[in-house]
Formats: structure tokens, C-alpha cells, sequence
């Protein structure tokens, strides 16, 4: 548990560093924002890959090894819609968004337990994410899309992710105290 609160930890808070840094850049298509944009599902990979190696022999794993798959997949995917602009880069980033918080709700909940909690934070997340990628893929196809609705997304999904890692810290302190 001690390591799986560590990656929830770090995760947030370089997603919310990240939304910090992203907000300086998004009024267009830069090379700073596009790499930007590459590495935030770069650090997905590298967050579900420790998380999944913490996860040996669980359903959650496939998932995780999944969403390593998928968030690289993403990095490639956003790279290459930067050539076609915003609205491709927010189309692509919504399709992630939608399928990536499909397997982070489903995780979620296969990770329910009395040593994990109820996995609140995880489970709004995930469907935070399907939700707000669900509203990205028409915003795309609009008249002026914009990137800069991506920074209200990754600094929530930091925000979670710190949640979760608080609730797994407070589990541990309690076990410790009995």
C-alpha cells in the first residue's frame, strides 16, 4: 500500500504541476505545448507501469498494462494531431480521455477493499474523465476549439489522485494505530 499511495502521490502532483506549466502555453499550438501535450500521457505510462508492477497477478493489472498501451498509443496519437491543429489534438486527447477513464473506473472498482477503501476519488475521476472527453469530441468539431479546457482536467485529475493517496495514507495510519 505504502508504494501504490506513493505513485497516486507523485502522479497528482505532477499532473497538477503539469496543468500549472500547460496554462503558460496553450493559446496555440507551440512546440512547448505540443510537447506538453506528448508528455501529459507519458506520464501515465510511466505511472500505470509502476502501478501495475505493483499489482502482480490481479484482474486491475491487465488493466493497468492496458492503460500503459493506450496512454502511449495517446502520446504518438497527440504528436501527430498537432500537424492538424487544435481541433484534432482535442479530439484525440477527448478519445483518450473517454477510454482511459473507462479503465481507470474499472480498476477502481475491482481495487475496492478494506486495506484500499471504497476508492472514491478513483471511481469520480475515471468518470470525470469519460465525461469530460465525452465533451471534448464535440468542442473539437466546433468553430474555435480550444486546448486550454485541458488544464480544468489534469489539475482535477492531479487533485484526485493526491485524494486517493490521502485515503490510502489515513488507512495506513489506522492500521499502524491498531
Amino acid at each position: 500500500m505504502a508504494t501504490l499511495l506513493r505513485i497516486y502521490l507523485v502522479r497528482g502532483l505532477i499532473a497538477i504541476a503539469w496543468a500549472a506549466g500547460f496554462s503558460a502555453v496553450n493559446d496555440s499550438l507551440t512546440a512547448t505545448s505540443v510537447i506538453l501535450l506528448i508528455i501529459y500521457p507519458l506520464i501515465d505510462v510511466v505511472a500505470s507501469l509502476l502501478d501495475a508492477r505493483e499489482d502482480p497477478g490481479t484482474r486491475a493489472r491487465k488493466l493497468q498494462i492496458f492503460n500503459t498501451t493506450l496512454s502511449a498509443l495517446a502520446a504518438l496519437a497527440l504528436g501527430l494531431a498537432a500537424i492538424s491543429g487544435i481541433g484534432a489534438v482535442l479530439f484525440t486527447f477527448g478519445v483518450w480521455a473517454i477510454v482511459s477513464g473507462i479503465a481507470q473506473f474499472t480498476v477502481a472498482i475491482r481495487r475496492r477493499s478494506p486495506e484500499l477503501g471504497r476508492q472514491w476519488p478513483m471511481l469520480i475521476a475515471g468518470a470525470f474523465s469519460v465525461i469530460a472527453g465525452a465533451t471534448y469530441l464535440p468542442a473539437a468539431l466546433g468553430d474555435d476549439p480550444s486546448i486550454s479546457i485541458l488544464i480544468l482536467y489534469t489539475a482535477a485529475g492531479g487533485v484526485f489522485f493526491v485524494l486517493q493517496a490521502a485515503g490510502l495514507a489515513w488507512r495506513q495510519r489506522r492500521a499502524v494505530q491498531a
